[in-house]
């Protein structure tokens, strides 16, 4: 799954996608944007300028500073594919970000997509 199309797809141009559908639902920008610093480990600012940059998918996720390690916690299907038993790599990060996304606009509370193991 190397040479996947999304690999090479800039971060900025699915972005808006993801956005456009939590506020549909009615979440927020920030709370897309809280969802990908807590699962990349980017800041906001670091978060911004790699899409001012289009980093793309790939490039993305492996410069991301410290992916939480709680991410294995997301279980779950994203287009017919249980995320759970994909093989770690890029694609696994991409499927991630899907499904929590997806959480988002389904309404789930926020302690409960960032899986805060404390409660």
């Amino acid at each position: 799954m190397k040479n996947h199309k999304i690999f090479t797809t800039s971060v900025s141009d699915v972005y808006p996608h993801y956005v456009a559908k939590a506020e549909r639902k009615g979440r927020t920008k920030e709370e897309v944007d809280d969802v990908i610093c807590w699962l990349t480990g980017y800041s906001q600012a670091e978060f911004e300028t790699e899409l001012s940059k289009k980093t793309d998918f790939e490039a993305f996720f492996n410069k991301a500073p410290m992916k939480n390690p709680s991410r294995s916690l997301i279980t779950g299907v994203v287009c017919g594919i249980r995320v759970e038993e994909l093989e770690e790599g890029t694609m696994k990060e991409i499927r991630y970000l899907d499904k929590l996304v997806d959480e988002l606009a389904k309404g789930k509370s926020m302690d409960k997509i960032l899986r805060d193991v404390t409660k």
